[in-house]
């Protein structure tokens, strides 16, 4: 009898912890049934609240990054030599004249005063090669001048030695020689001019050798002068300096970056777009350039191949006339139109959400002011604006915040 009396307490004692159990289970799910269907209360602060639109909308691809100078110009030094003064900082306005960086080299001063040495030492031969060509060609026109003389005074004691020889007065011997004599001073005066007439060609030869020579030492002499000249860092254009990676002190090799200067009413703005996105966009595409300082027209001029850190490079070309203070290496933010949509559905992009995705998000009830969640399908995205194609309808109210934490266990919040 004691045995079964044990064995029936124990079996109650089962019984009522499974009768116990199941009253906490019912208990919790009035409780959360009741918690469904009351809702949790959302200050209407804390959300964002959205209406859906239905018009025209511009499909855009949505990119970052910064102004550049349409014409650039990178300066660089010519020779070696020393940063002697830095005249300008980045930053400033220059002119195509603007001196930037002086920079010095002994040197080339050394090798200009010697050049200007040898190139007066040329001139100074060339005036006295011309007196000593004077000097020989007045002696050759006098010997010619001489042999004309004498050639003529044969030529006269022979044709009278002709009549005289025929009466008999003159030996013919005499006369013989006469007409030799004649001859010979004929032949010494072709001769003579002859080698007047040569003398002037080599006088003239031997002066154009030192023309020349006196040409190429020119040359040395400007080319020295250019060295030094370019010592003088200057622009080359009008613009802004925009980089300068030198010291005063610093020595420079030739062909070293002194300065880079950059067009100021000439700019293009480079534009970083994700790689997903690239592929809608064309040249001669419109886009929208927010400078910060106002919303500028431009054009799509190039799409880089090249693709970097995600991103794929797209540039922008600029009108003439850009707001006051637009300057290169300015931070941009540009929205370019890759289509245009006639009567499309499209809300305020909701936190979270990404293109052609189908998401759950809370509608506004305007009359009882609860939100219940409706599922939404998105489309295009369209910059700060996304395409709805389905789930909602125009002028109904969506809350666009992040409310993930809510949406997995509340059907229904209340706006309070």
């Amino acid at each position: 009898m004691d045995i079964a009396k044990t064995t029936n307490t124990k079996a109650l004692a089962v019984w009522q912890k499974l009768i116990l159990a199941a009253a906490v289970i019912v208990i919790i799910g009035v409780i959360y049934q009741q918690s469904n269907e009351s809702g949790v209360s959302v200050s209407r602060s804390n959300i964002i609240v959205e209406t859906v639109k239905q018009s025209a909308l511009d499909i855009t691809v949505t990119g970052y990054g910064e102004l550049k100078s349409a014409q650039q110009q990178l300066l660089t030094a010519k020779t070696a030599a020393t940063v002697k003064a830095i005249l300008l900082k980045p930053g400033a306005i220059v002119s195509s004249d603007s001196v930037i960086v002086q920079l010095a080299n002994p040197e080339l001063d050394q090798q200009l005063q010697s050049a200007e040495q040898e190139l007066n030492k040329l001139n100074a031969n060339l005036r006295q090669t011309k007196l000593n060509n004077t000097r020989e060609l007045l002696n050759e026109r006098s010997h010619v001048a001489q042999s004309y003389a004498a050639y003529e005074n044969a030529k006269l004691k022979l044709k009278a030695e002709k009549a005289l020889v025929e009466q008999g007065i003159v030996s013919t011997l005499n006369y013989q020689r006469s007409v030799l004599d004649e001859q010979q001073l004929s032949q010494q005066l072709a001769i003579a001019k002859q080698r007047a007439e040569q003398l002037k060609e080599v006088h003239k030869e031997a002066q154009s050798i030192q023309l020349e020579q006196i040409k190429q030492q020119q040359g040395i002499v400007v080319m020295s002068q250019t060295k030094l000249t370019n010592l003088s860092i200057k622009a080359g254009i009008n613009g802004v300096l925009q980089r300068l990676p030198v010291e005063l002190g610093q020595s420079v090799n030739a062909g070293q970056e002194i300065a880079l200067i950059g067009s100021v009413d000439s700019l293009i703005a480079l534009i970083q777009v994700p790689q997903n996105q690239v592929d809608d966009i064309s040249l001669g595409q419109v886009a929208r350039v927010d400078t910060r300082r106002g919303i500028v027209d431009a054009r799509v001029t190039r799409i880089s191949p090249v693709i970097v850190n995600n991103t794929v490079e797209v540039e922008l070309a600029l009108p003439k006339i850009l707001p006051e203070n637009v300057r290169p290496q300015l931070s941009v933010d540009a929205n370019i139109i890759v289509a245009k949509l006639a009567n499309v559905t499209f809300i305020e992009r909701p936190a979270n959400v990404k293109p052609y995705t189908e998401v759950a998000l809370y509608q506004l009830n305007p009359i009882s002011g609860d939100a219940s969640l409706v599922k939404v399908k998105f489309g295009r995205l369209a910059g700060r604006y996304i395409e709805v194609l389905g789930g909602v309808a125009a002028d109904q109210q969506l809350i666009i915040s992040d409310l993930a934490n809510l949406t997995q266990t509340n059907q229904t919040i209340h706006i309070n």
